[in-house]
């Protein structure tokens, strides 16, 4: 049996995008009927509540937005959606103070009253806003005060959705939903529907991200039919935190402690990265430091453990201590100073930049479907900048609920056979019906070890060709494992159907690697180890039936700057 929910707007995901996104349609229209489906605790579960580091916007000069816009250009290796960019940068001011002044955030100030702003890599000024390095937290916080607060939203905690529905005009008709807690199925109807899961490079062997996420709106979004992009793109965050036998191993030392004046050595006590970016040092991008860790490593440079040293004490304990009370907090869990003496870190998968192609409103292909967040793709091109997640999350979060609440008032409720989602429902629940057999924990760790080493910071044709074939087998082997007890808190089928769905997002970001033939950003490939001489392309995939997915190349629209002619690396020209 299916049960049904009617519902005018169905926000799936309640991170930083689909709070802000549920808080501006229920204000636009209060008379809307707006669900919230989190797949742990509401205000306690995803990567929002992750971010240490801060968030992005241009408040005072000599700062400015085509600074701002031009820097996350260069850092995404050109690839971007400019026009996504843009919104990003010129609504993230106003997305603040309605942070602070309509929601309650308290970000840190200067002694003269204003909000501080500290420097984080791959920027050209001090932009990023903070609460200390809990800055995730003191958001999330107030955005969960503010929909408890408003009767219009409802939450579903401890539910996920595992299929977008369609009526027969192919337009959005809600999600099935699966009731982890009764291990039930609910067909939710809705006039409008949000794809914010935030994304999660969970089929890796060291993660950053909150290890709840599992790609899943990336696996509904490519089932559903809608294009992706530049999947290839994954982040690796440099500094994760290198704690042997435990699993807090990859936990993230945040980009402030670089930014701050931060020291990186290898294990020959060397400040490497003046091999690899003298000019920016520590400050460079993400995607260099990791890289360039990773060849300390593997040139035999590394530390006892396989990682590298940062080491912030030269800056004083007080000062670490006052500004970075989180980090030093976790660090002493494990018996690490991070106020007195240099910490193992090493590369952690930790966002996936590419996603659903989407417009600066949020609309996705399908009409009712929206999407904002990190399910979708453009904003970051081939790397993210710090402090640019956050700000894309509840920038593009608040344009979906403003453009959703205008949607809506013109939609009648769709039309929808429950009949007819049986079928699916059979095919989701199909580990229960199974004898017990297979190792579905096996199979994990396999998809994380092929993922780490074939298609992570550094990949060739044959490692990601040798990677594919590993994801069929264990895709094969999936259909082998049965799981016991009943359905409702069954941990196991929760697990069965993430890793699924990390089998499908691991296949689409290792056949996009493989269309990318040249090195961009986080995509560094040491058969093509230079950006192509030809102008930067967008890897585009979607789902074909039975064919699977199919790849394509598509130009770059520079509609607002252009790359320097040379090396695709440096602004030239900046439009209107």
């Amino acid at each position: 049996m299916i049960d049904t929910l009617d519902t005018d707007v169905l926000v799936l995901g309640a991170g930083g995008a689909g709070l802000t996104a549920a808080l501006h349609a229920a204000d636009a229209s209060p008379k809307l009927r707006v669900t919230v489906v989190v797949k742990g605790l509401l205000g306690r579960a995803g990567c929002t509540r992750m971010v240490q580091g801060g968030y992005n916007a241009v408040l005072t000069e000599p700062d400015s937005l085509d600074a701002h816009l031009l820097d996350t250009l260069a850092g995404g290796g050109w690839i971007n959606d400019q026009e996504l960019v843009w919104t990003l940068v010129t609504e993230a001011p106003g997305r603040v103070l309605e942070l602070e002044s309509r929601y309650g955030c308290l970000f840190d100030r200067t002694p003269a009253g204003r909000i501080h702003q500290k420097p984080f890599a791959g920027q050209s000024h001090d932009r990023t806003i903070h609460k200390g390095d809990l800055t995730g937290i003191e958001i999330m916080n107030r955005l969960t005060e503010q929909v408890l607060a408003r009767p219009a939203i409802a939450a579903l905690e401890e539910c996920r959705a595992v299929e977008l529905l369609l009526d027969d005009a192919g337009r959005a008709a809600g999600a099935l939903l699966l009731d982890m807690r009764r291990g039930a199925f609910v067909a939710a109807r809705a006039r409008a529907t949000l794809l914010a899961m935030g994304g999660g490079p969970t089929m890796y062997r060291v993660i950053a991200c909150s290890a709840d996420k599992s790609a899943d709106g990336i696996a509904l979004a490519y089932r559903a039919g809608l294009p992706l992009r530049d999947m290839e793109m994954v982040q690796f965050h440099p500094t994760g935190l290198v704690i042997p036998g435990s699993l807090m191993t990859g936990a993230l030392l945040e980009e402030g402690l670089r930014g701050a004046g931060g020291h990186l050595r290898n294990g020959l006590g060397e400040r490497f990265m003046s091999r690899y970016d003298a000019a920016r040092m520590e400050r460079s991008t993400r995607d260099l430091v990791s890289r360039a860790s990773f060849v300390e490593v593997t040139e035999g440079r590394g530390t006892p453990n396989g990682g590298v040293w940062i080491d912030v004490s030269h800056l004083g304990a007080d000062v670490v201590e006052r500004n970075f009370r989180g980090m030093v907090r976790r660090c002493r869990d494990f018996g690490r100073d991070l106020a007195r003496g240099p910490v193992e870190v090493g590369p952690t998968a930790h966002f996936l930049m590419g996603g659903v192609v989407i417009d600066p409103a949020c609309r996705t292909a399908v009409e009712g479907l929206f999407a904002a967040g990190e399910d979708t793709g453009g904003v970051h091109g081939a790397n993210r900048l710090g402090g640019n997640g956050v700000a894309e999350s509840t920038v593009f979060g608040g344009l979906a609920g403003d453009t959703i609440a205008a949607f809506v008032a013109q939609r009648p409720a769709p039309r929808l056979d429950v009949a007819r989602l049986a079928p699916a429902v059979d095919a989701l629940g199909a580990p229960l019906g199974r004898a017990p057999g297979g190792d579905l924990y096996a199979l994990q760790q396999r998809l994380r070890d092929v993922m780490w080493e074939r298609a992570g910071l550094v990949r060739d044709a044959e490692g990601l060709q040798a990677a594919l074939a590993d994801i069929d087998r264990i895709e094969a082997g999936l259909e082998t494992v049965g799981v016991t007890g009943d359905p409702a808190l069954n941990t196991a089928w929760q697990d069965w159907l993430s890793l699924k769905n990390q089998v499908l997002a691991a296949r689409l970001i290792a056949r996009s690697a493989l269309a990318r033939q040249e090195s961009r950003g986080a995509h560094y490939r040491r058969d093509f180890p230079s950006p192509a001489a030809t102008p930067p392309v967008s890897v585009r995939v979607r789902r074909d039936g039975a064919a699977g997915p199919v790849v394509t190349i598509e130009p770059v629209a520079f509609t607002r700057a252009h790359p320097a002619p040379a090396a695709a690396s440096h602004p030239v020209e900046v439009g209107d």
